[in-house]
């Protein structure tokens, strides 16, 4: 899908930037479509992704801790569905996290493949417990590593021969 399409009357840094604050596409979108469609230079593409993917992680650890306290306060839907949610996730996965602590946040937000990155560390970080001081240098680091493999594979660097 060529998501340049939706910005046509927007600067390509601009459309760069907007396309990596997404929730599905992030920088592994971004970053493709201003390399490939926009010709914006590599490294521009990958600090305005970066920098862009970083904004709602920025805001999702900031603030989703007060939408799921005055959801789950608002409605029993929302608190069955919440406390359900987080004990499923927590039983499911909390070993690894212990095991692995800083480094399974970094790993799962650095691996280009759907349903990982910013947004989802970032969700992930809140189901842990882990406060924000920490997620985000984390969750900062494996954007950050996302988006050299993301401009390695757009450049053909990178190769994912099978």
């Amino acid at each position: 899908m060529d998501l340049s399409i939706y910005f046509t009357n927007l600067p390509p840094e601009m459309a760069t930037f907007i396309i990596s604050m997404l929730p599905i596409s992030e920088l592994r979108g971004a970053i493709p479509v201003a390399i490939g469609i926009y010709h914006i230079h590599p490294m521009t593409a990958y600090f305005i992704a970066v920098v862009g993917n970083m904004v709602p992680v920025f805001f999702i650890l900031k603030y989703i801790n007060s939408i799921s306290k005055f959801l789950m306060s608002r409605s029993k839907l929302f608190d069955k569905f919440f406390s359900w949610l987080f004990a499923r996730t927590r039983r499911k996965y909390n070993g690894k996290f212990e095991k692995w602590g800083a480094l399974a946040l970094i790993t799962f937000v650095a691996i280009p493949l759907p349903i990982t990155g910013g947004w989802t560390g970032a969700l992930a970080a809140f189901v842990f417990g882990i406060p924000m001081k920490k997620a985000l240098p984390l969750i900062t680091l494996g954007v950050m590593i996302a988006g050299v493999i993301v401009t390695g594979l757009s450049l053909g660097i990178i190769s994912l021969s099978l």
